[in-house]
């Protein structure tokens, strides 16, 4: 299975904050906060949502094709990186005139996190087309629409409705940017559609739509629900409820939902059934959470399919070894 995944390519920043966010916001100022946090930790990452997954994929054995605008700085050494990782860079379109999107954050003890993103490159991934993409590599069964530059996100689903390509919507934190017309247009007929439990809200008082309404419009809706797990929807009604995996070390939750939606796709891609696909997402996304950086681990078939003995049963662990990179 081919699968297209497009969105914003970054570099992130990754700080650590020595105490509680909380503690430092003073109830009756919070319409004028201004707060500096001294930071313990500073890390350096590769990073950008659609790069996450990209390289969730591969880590499970795919050739995911990335799609995205990014910087000159790309080649440096990002673009050599995911390509030696299994990840197709046909789709990544080089700006002559920006840097690549820079994503920087703060977490705190309780794992609280405040961030701020630079777009720079992947303004112009509006002006990336999937026809020819899809046409250089054979084909495109599925087409991830994640967080981007919200034209680009418009016309990749604008795109994939006329070409007959399915895809998943994961508008994630564009929704804090897109009006309600748009995220209507963004979600209107997807195969797939991922958000976590707030953005579930955000999406349902935006559109006007509600749940039922949203359901009738998708195929399977996913609602991740952190520490919690996951919720499984179709118009039928609820498929399954999947427990989180529990993490062997906690070191930092950024790019723990791109790794889920990485497992999931891979579950997808295997023709396994949902909740089977969900499990996997849930193992990866604990990978992540026990790395500092979104592509710093790897799975290694065996003890992945180990620990998906332990949390889900061995029948999920014989159901999915045999698709796992040997």
């Amino acid at each position: 299975m081919r699968i297209a995944v497009t969105g914003s390519i970054a570099t992130d920043h990754l700080m650590t904050f020595p105490g509680r966010f909380a503690d430092q916001l003073v109830a009756d100022r919070l319409e004028r906060v201004s707060l500096s946090f001294l930071v313990d930790e500073l890390e350096i990452r590769r990073g950008g949502v659609a790069a996450n997954i990209g390289f969730g994929l591969a880590q499970l054995g795919l050739t995911p094709v990335l799609v995205g605008a990014v910087g000159q700085d790309f080649d440096r050494d990002y673009r050599a990186w995911l390509q030696r990782h299994g990840v197709n860079c046909a789709g990544v379109h080089v700006s002559e005139l920006r840097h690549t999107a820079r994503f920087l954050c703060t977490t705190d003890l309780d794992q609280n996190q405040m961030a701020s993103f630079y777009t720079g490159a992947m303004e112009e991934a509006r002006f990336i087309e999937l026809a020819p993409i899809a046409a250089d590599v054979g084909r495109l069964d599925l087409v991830v629409v994640s967080p981007n530059d919200p034209e680009a996100m418009l016309r990749h689903t604008s795109e994939c409705r006329s070409l007959g390509l399915p895809f998943m919507a994961d508008p994630g934190q564009q929704l804090a940017r897109m009006e309600g017309p748009q995220i209507r247009k963004l979600v209107d007929g997807a195969r797939y559609l991922v958000t976590n439990d707030y953005e579930r809200a955000l999406l349902e008082n935006k559109t006007g739509w509600s749940s039922d309404e949203v359901l009738a419009r998708v195929d399977v809706r996913i609602t991740t629900l952190g520490a919690k797990g996951c919720l499984i929807e179709t118009r039928e009604g609820i498929v399954g409820e999947v427990a989180a995996a529990p993490e062997q070390l906690r070191a930092d939750p950024t790019g723990v939902g791109d790794a889920f939606r990485a497992g999931f796709l891979a579950g997808v891609a295997w023709n396994v059934n949902l909740e089977r696909a969900a499990q996997i997402g849930a193992m990866v996304a604990t990978y992540v959470l026990e790395h500092v950086g979104t592509q710093e681990y790897e799975i290694e078939s065996e003890e992945f399919a180990q620990r998906l003995a332990d949390v889900y049963g061995p029948t999920v662990a014989d159901e999915i070894t045999p698709f796992l990179p040997t």
